[in-house]
């Protein structure tokens, strides 16, 4: 059995070797293109049909399946900082925003935290005359501190 790292690693030359985008792969599972991603980089558990649909389109074997259908333990950065800078830029933004980010939910919601357990996310291209955006969204349900 593969563990769900090399699971990840055989699925993204999967997909590159075949041409594939991660929003073909999330049609052919059935869920939302986030979490289709997180999932086959290891961060979600699929069910025995997600995974069967994405190793059939990837041509991938069951030792892939086996681990795809596993529990993760959550967080794939292996560093206290991390140094891609895709992954650093968010980061500096919660270094720089984030005590913003706290007040103003707490002032809003109260005494409490957002959900990365009950969560979505996007990411969207939005064009713009100075150069394209990123719009990343980050959904998450409101958590009351209860004590």
């Amino acid at each position: 059995m593969v563990t769900k790292k090399e699971a990840a690693e055989a699925v993204r030359a999967a997909k590159a070797r075949l041409g594939l985008t991660w929003a073909q792969l999330a049609e052919a599972v059935g869920r939302p293109v986030a979490w289709t991603t997180s999932a086959l980089l290891g961060q979600q558990p699929m069910s025995a049909a997600e995974a069967d649909a994405a190793v059939a389109l990837l041509d991938l074997g069951d030792d892939v399946r086996q681990a795809l259908l596993l529990q993760p333990t959550r967080g794939a950065l292996e560093g206290a900082v991390p140094t891609d800078p895709t992954i650093y830029r968010f980061y500096e933004v919660l270094q720089v925003y984030g005590p913003t980010l706290k007040e103003l939910i707490h002032e809003e919601f109260g005494d409490g935290i957002m959900s990365a357990i009950n969560f979505r996310f996007g990411v969207e291209r939005v064009p713009d005359p100075a150069g394209d955006r990123v719009v990343v969204t980050l959904d998450g349900k409101f958590l009351p501190y209860q004590w």
